[in-house]
């Protein structure tokens, strides 16, 4: 929609007025990043850059709810992988509860 469309080019020069100050490129490094590089080296247009970042920003739940899904049917059927996975939970986090 041309509201999303027109929030993500907002976004998008945020991000680089962002990498215009920083201090350490390599701390910032991201997939937007490299797109925007791409932009000023002449290699891609802005209207590339701003479709890319769209797609991701719409594709993103969805592949992230199926590689969940997956994964916690692996670990459902793995329980000792299960229990190494608690472990380290707590030996990184400690006894305390996770929030919900």
């Amino acid at each position: 929609s041309k509201d999303l469309k027109g929030a993500m080019e907002i976004l998008i020069e945020q991000k680089r007025q962002k990498l215009s100050t920083v201090e350490k490129l390599d701390e910032h490094m991201d997939f937007a990043s490299q797109l925007i590089f791409a932009q000023n080296r002449g290699d891609l247009t802005a209207e590339n850059v701003n479709q890319c970042v769209l797609e991701m920003m719409i594709a993103a739940p969805d592949t992230l709810s199926v590689t969940l899904f997956f994964m916690l049917i692996l670990i459902a059927e793995h329980p000792t992988v299960e229990e190494e996975m608690m472990r380290e939970i707590e030996t990184i986090v400690g006894k305390q509860e996770l929030p919900s």
